[in-house]
């Protein structure tokens, strides 16, 4: 690994991981530059480059994004080597209730780990609040998250390039964003339940369970499945019915997208893809359709006509796990609803979904959307806990030694895993999650973003291993 120049003269290094490249590294590369700007060094890449690297990293503040058991050797890795962890979580906006959210996003051993939780808005804190194994000066800070920094009207010129180019080659435009990793995943075992190999089986956990009752993991498993039975009967019937639109289909990152190539194989004018961030996709969109999605909510905030199609119901799931995006959109409730309402909206005589109860909604959920970015407010927190302690404290020499040892194990136990069959997570998923990106690509998104903030600060972008690299001053 390339060693950092300069990280002594910086005010204190943070490491930023991205997990999935589309949906976080451009908000993450905001906070890098504003970061940056206040004399920070900033580590950024790839989530699974970076742990596995971590040992022959500089000491730092490490931008964590989960509290769950599987985080536990990482974090014991992390304070061993004398890293501060500190934590929002992805999952936070659109959660699941709370009792199963606990056992499923929250462990009150890794909890302890952190040193303080920043959250999307006020029904996230109070949900941290309640958990019942939060520690009990655990600082929360409600500060938004950079996610939601790049809906803002102001920094979407960062998009309007890409949106223009969607526009002009897809012309009118539906959006149907999928969420049914749950019960399509990219890799089987990533379900709510593992494939069974034998009739009569008893199908085991899969990783999208872990923290559920079997009861809701069941329930949920269902009515999951009848929504995308029912999104696959309508996707090709709106081709029939719009033939003047091109249909993009954009599953989640995690999701296996061949049943959606099958359906578009047979229709006209129906794109599955996942290219770049949903951003662009809903600045060019004429209307969005999902059920129970963040996509809901990220452009019920743009003021992108939004629809949440919910031709199978249960309102244990719509109303318990999918209740903001759900409640925030238009709602229909069969085909030929949804084609009224679509009908209108391409006619100009529905906008999107508005009214006092809805943005008081969102308000509860959702840190304020003006004055200071989210961004600003996390590194705002950042530099007053520096204020009074300015130095991380450096591990003693054994620790630090046992830090390196267990990383150095765990990165030795990953080389080996990927060889080996059965695994959860094999290596296409890993590129499929973070395809990569290169030096020249990185600088470019950081120019653009300190073009649209207004940002002279000269920055310096280096390549420091592979997926892994450095912004500061």
């Amino acid at each position: 690994m390339k060693k950092i120049a300069n990280i002594n003269k910086c005010k204190a290094c943070l490491i930023v991981p991205v997990e999935n490249q589309v949906r976080e590294l451009d908000p993450k590369l905001l906070l890098a530059c504003i970061a940056a700007r206040r004399g920070f060094s900033v580590i950024i890449g790839s989530h699974r480059e970076i742990d596995l690297h971590i040992s022959s990293l500089p000491q730092g503040l490490y931008l964590n994004k989960s509290m769950t058991d599987r985080n536990l050797k990482m974090f014991r890795i992390m304070e061993n080597l004398g890293h501060e962890i500190l934590t929002w979580d992805e999952e936070a906006l659109v959660h699941l209730p709370a009792d199963t959210y606990y056992s499923r996003r929250l462990s009150p051993v890794a909890i302890r780990y952190n040193s303080r939780l920043f959250a999307w808005g006020e029904d996230n804190a109070e949900l941290w609040r309640q958990y019942p194994d939060l520690p009990p000066d655990m600082p929360i800070h409600i500060t938004g998250n950079p996610r939601s920094d790049m809906l803002r009207p102001d920094l979407r010129s960062f998009y309007e390039p890409e949106a223009e180019m969607l526009r002009k080659k897809y012309g009118n435009l539906i959006l149907i964003n999928t969420n049914f990793n749950h019960v399509n995943a990219f890799s089987p075992a990533q379900n709510l339940f593992r494939p069974v190999t034998m009739a009569g089986q008893r199908p085991k956990f899969g990783k999208a369970a872990v923290g559920m009752s079997r009861e809701y993991a069941e329930g949920l498993r269902d009515h999951k499945q009848d929504i995308l039975k029912a999104f696959r009967q309508m996707i090709p019937r709106l081709d029939q019915m719009f033939p003047d639109h091109v249909i993009i289909v954009r599953p989640h990152p995690t999701e296996n997208q061949q049943i959606y190539i099958d359906i578009a194989n047979d229709c006209k004018k129906v794109k599955v893809t996942n290219e770049g961030n949903v951003v662009p996709w809903l600045m060019a969109a004429e209307v969005v359709i999902h059920n129970g999605c963040t996509t809901g909510v990220e452009a019920y905030v743009m003021g992108v006509p939004a629809i949440s199609y919910r031709a199978k119901i249960n309102e244990e799931y719509d109303l318990g796990f999918y209740r903001l995006p759900n409640l925030i959109s238009h709602q229909c409730f069969d085909m030929n609803e949804l084609q009224e309402t679509l009908a209108k909206i391409f006619k100009g005589e529905l906008g999107a979904a508005d009214g006092e109860e809805r943005r008081a909604l969102i308000n509860h959920y959702l840190a304020p959307q003006e004055g200071s970015l989210a961004c600003e407010r996390i590194v705002d927190v950042i530099d007053s806990t520096l204020q009074t302690k300015p130095e991380l404290v450096k591990p003693a020499l054994n620790r630090k030694a046992l830090g390196w040892s267990m990383a150095t194990w765990r990165r030795f136990t990953r080389y080996i895993r990927k060889y080996l069959p059965g695994k959860h997570a094999p290596q296409e998923f890993h590129r499929h999650r973070y395809p990569g990106i290169t030096l020249q690509e990185l600088s470019m998104k950081i120019a653009k973003l300190q073009q649209v903030i207004e940002d002279r600060t000269i920055l310096k972008t280096d390549q420091i291993s592979d997926q892994i690299f450095v912004v500061g001053r």
